[in-house]
């Protein structure tokens, strides 16, 4: 990035935000605070890539910080969040949304503990992040291009931007916050960049102390839906789960944890299917249609355990767990399957986070059957419901089974109009009735 400066940034800011990031620089001016971008939009702004979100840090002035400039800035249609946790704020209108917070320091009542945050300075601000090139400010507003003009750089993160590596702030780091190794993870792949040779020590020593069986699982478990839905960014999932693996942060997560070679390419297709959808979908979490795959060809045990070390609970670590025997009964009936209705009732009962799962893991015939299911079959209507049959007669079980039939029918193509509808329906019916004369003498 050879032009560093405000208005190359503000240029390089998505259309949306646009408009709410110049409102909150105009507030800002207003008031004489110190607002700076800081971390990851600075980071992918060098170099060359598209800014996803806005995170912003602001030098209190008084008593006046980052609430209060949020505060100046919500009115009308942009809505005001509070993270009360981390005193962070979200700014978010139609176009967007732009995270703020006033400066501060940090420090771990444990390895492996959420950080308790107290106000800071802009430069302790900048020694608290996880990676140097993370530890990038550049000045926004008009009073902190008057103290800092240009790019602020505390921690020699250019020279590891330009060399494309990661690199932890100090020896502690992972040990300190564990979930570090899985932001590498991620990061190192969809930016092209690899561990530094002490920060791997780091994370080594982190490893020695124990300290991911600190973290708790519900934080596990964002950092892991943050890993499959990093593929609308263009990750693929298993680059970040390989090097975890080859890290020994799997087996610390969760004893025996692995990732098979059998589920690479499965995982793959899933990633590219959050960019390129094989067929127009629903609500859909990636994250536990990825889980599904990834965890089948454990043990049922270590499939139970791990689910239970990222907090999955209930009827989702039920169904993950199971899936494995669901996956091979609905191939085994895939493959069997004669003609559209009958994939149509294999396929009936699962839901987007099934499909796609099903998806990613089957050979391809049945994949294409369930791509076309789900694009083609599943949306259309047969030309009755059941008030339509009602009338003839039908009720209860055998109503149910003349819909099946009909729909089944009216998929393959052997049944077109609501009159061939009905004419199948008073067939059923009388087969029904005939069957129930017999059985009666």
């Amino acid at each position: 990035m050879s032009d560093r400066s405000v208005e190359a940034f503000r240029r390089a800011v998505p259309p949306g935000a646009a408009p709410l990031l110049s409102a909150v620089l105009e507030a800002a001016d207003a008031r004489g605070l110190s607002v700076y971008a800081v971390g990851g939009p600075v980071r992918d702004w060098l170099l060359g890539r598209g800014i996803a979100d806005l995170d912003l840090i602001v030098e209190a002035r008084g008593a006046e910080g980052a609430e209060a400039l949020g505060r100046a800035v919500s009115a009308g249609a942009v809505r005001l969040r509070s993270h009360d946790r981390f005193g962070t704020l979200s700014l978010e209108d139609a176009g967007g949304v732009i995270d703020l917070a006033t400066v501060r320091r940090e420090s771990y009542p444990h390895p492996g503990a959420l950080p308790v945050t107290v106000p800071g300075t802009l430069e302790e601000d900048l020694h608290r992040r996880d990676f140097s090139v993370n530890a990038l400010a550049l000045a926004l507003s008009r009073a902190a291009r008057a103290r800092h003009p240009g790019v602020i750089d505390v921690e020699d993160g250019l020279a590891d931007l330009a060399a494309r590596r990661l690199r932890v702030l100090h020896q502690a780091s992972f040990s300190d916050d564990p979930t570090r190794a899985l932001r590498a993870a991620r990061l190192a792949p969809r930016l092209g960049f690899t561990l530094t040779r002490d920060s791997r020590a780091a994370l080594r020593d982190a490893l020695r102390q124990g300290a991911f069986g600190r973290v708790s699982g519900e934080r596990l478990r964002r950092e892991i839906e943050k890993l499959f839905q990093d593929a609308a960014l263009g990750l693929d999932p298993t680059l970040a789960l390989r090097l975890l693996e080859g890290w020994h942060v799997l087996g610390a997560l969760e004893p025996g944890l692995t990732l098979p070679r059998a589920v690479h390419a499965p995982l793959r297709r899933l990633g590219r299917a959050v960019s390129a959808p094989p067929w127009r979908r629903g609500r859909w979490r990636v994250w536990v249609s990825g889980l599904a795959v990834w965890l089948a060809p454990l043990a049922p045990a270590l499939r139970r355990r791990s689910l239970a070390r990222f907090a999955v609970r209930g009827a989702l670590a039920l169904w993950v767990s199971a899936y494995p025997k669901l996956q091979a009964e609905k191939l085994r009936v895939l493959q069997r399957a004669r003609g559209r209705g009958a994939i149509d009732a294999a396929l009936a009962d699962l839901d987007e986070d099934g499909l796609h799962a099903l998806w990613a893991g089957a050979p391809p015939t049945a994949r294409r059957r369930v791509a076309r299911y789900a694009q083609e079959d599943r949306g259309r209507r047969a030309p009755v419901s059941g008030s339509d049959l009602v009338p003839l007669g039908l009720s209860g079980p055998e109503l149910g089974r003349a819909l099946a039939r009909i729909r089944a029918a009216h998929l393959d193509g052997s049944l077109r109009t609501r009159e061939e509808a009905i004419a199948l329906a008073r067939e059923l019916g009388a087969r029904r009735r005939g069957r129930g004369s017999l059985a009666g003498r």
